[in-house]
Order: C-alpha cells, then sequence, then structure tokens
C-alpha cells in the first residue's frame, strides 16, 4: 500500500531576530532552498505545502521548484508572530490530506534527506508492538544543568560523576515532527501526539537558525561539510 506522505514547510515573511531570513542568501541561494532540496530528494515525500504570507517566497517557490510545491496563502487570521505553529499545521491538514506529514523549517539547513526517510520509515513500518502515534527529532544532552536559582539540575555537585555517564536528556530541536491526521486530532491540534517518539539526530545536523550568530555558524559547516 503507497502511503501519501506531505512535508510542511511553514514560512513567514517577517522575521524579527534575522530579517527577511528565509530569503537570506545562504551558501549562494536562498536559506529555505537547503531543506526543501532535502524533502524533495525524500523518496517518500510526495509535495511540499508552503503555507506564507509572503508574496516574494511565493513567486520563488513557484520559479525554483515549480512540480514539487503546493502553496497555501496563509488566511489573515493565522498570521503574525505569537501565532502558535499547531493552528498553521491545522490549516494545511485541512486543505490538503495525507496519510503522513512531516513538518519541518527553513531554518535547518543541515538536515539530511537519509534522516527524514529513515524516520518516515520508523513511522510508516512500526511494528504493532510500538505505541507511540508521532515521531519528533531531539538533540542528546549530556552536560552538568541548573536552573535559575543555581541550583544542580541533573547532576550532583557533592558526587562528580563524567558527564558522560550522567542520565542523557533530550532537547525538542525543531527540526521534523511526523504525524498523522489522526494523532494530530487524538492529542487536540498538537504535533506532537499522545504517545511521541523521540529521534535522535546529531548536533550538526540539528543546527538550527534563530539568530545572526547561528546563521553564521550554519554557513561555515555547510560550506565545511558539502
Amino acid at each position: 500500500v503507497m502511503t501519501n506522505v506531505v512535508a510542511l514547510l511553514p514560512m513567514k515573511g517577517n522575521s524579527e531576530r534575522v530579517p527577511n531570513k528565509n530569503l537570506k542568501q545562504f551558501c549562494g541561494e536562498p536559506l529555505y532552498h537547503k531543506v526543501l532540496r532535502s524533502l524533495l530528494d525524500s523518496k517518500y515525500i510526495s509535495k511540499v505545502i508552503i503555507n506564507t504570507d509572503s508574496a516574494q517566497i511565493k513567486q520563488d517557490a513557484i520559479k525554483h521548484f515549480e512540480n514539487g510545491v503546493i502553496i497555501h496563502d496563509r488566511p489573515l487570521d493565522i498570521q503574525g508572530d505569537f501565532v502558535s505553529m499547531n493552528k498553521i499545521i491545522a490549516n494545511d491538514i485541512e486543505r490538503y490530506s495525507a496519510d503522513v506529514y512531516v513538518q519541518t523549517h527553513s531554518t535547518n539547513p543541515m538536515l539530511q534527506t537519509e534522516s527524514i526517510d529513515k524516520a518516515i520509515e520508523l513511522f510508516i513500518n512500526k511494528a504493532t508492538n510500538e505505541e507511540f502515534d508521532s515521531i519528533f527529532s531531539v538533540t542528546k544532552i549530556q552536560t552538568r544543568l541548573y536552573d535559575k536559582n543555581v541550583k544542580a539540575y541533573n547532576h550532583d555537585p557533592k558526587n562528580l560523576i563524567r558527564t558522560q555517564d550522567l542520565e542523557p536528556l533530550y532537547e525538542e530541536n525543531s527540526n521534523f515532527y511526523i504525524f498523522s491526521k489522526d494523532s494530530f486530532n487524538a492529542s487536540y491540534g498538537k504535533r506532537i501526539g499522545i504517545k511521541p517518539k523521540m529521534y535522535e539526530i546529531d548536533k550538526i545536523e540539528a543546527v538550527d537558525i534563530d539568530s545572526p550568530q547561528d546563521f553564521t555558524i550554519a554557513e561555515s559547516l555547510y560550506k565545511l561539510l558539502r
């Protein structure tokens, strides 16, 4: 049975910390082209839906990726900097039906097609005894952490064990989320379902651009590794 897998790549025109981030030149082309190409190279993803409020992004996507993308003009009531990503996903799901949705961000230029495909495979082929309804990517952290009151969070300062022996913690790195319409609705409109599974990806691949410094780091890594 062929599973219809669609990727969601939401992008707004305005960006607070890195102006015009999605279209900003990254190693010679707009930033979002990197992750979009990784999605289109997937052996499972049939289409990439770009939900945007930007005429510029829309024109650029149609010009460079005409056959691979579907544009969803973002409705006014879900535009702006404070709208939950889950509301934008809900809008996409309502407008385009698929068996599996993979949501990612333009700010993940290092994300590899291989990781996307392995995670989709895991989701599609999950054994009946595996009780997860969604997958989200994480980065493993094994370092000594403190809370705002300088209280040791995950270690005992009186008994310093090696950091590699600490119980690992996992950071949601926003690289990708995989879910179905059923899991999204069952969790009251959330991309991370009721019984999610974490999918670990390494620190370099998980680089997420949130600030001008991140942009510099990601671009340097990309040039170094490609």
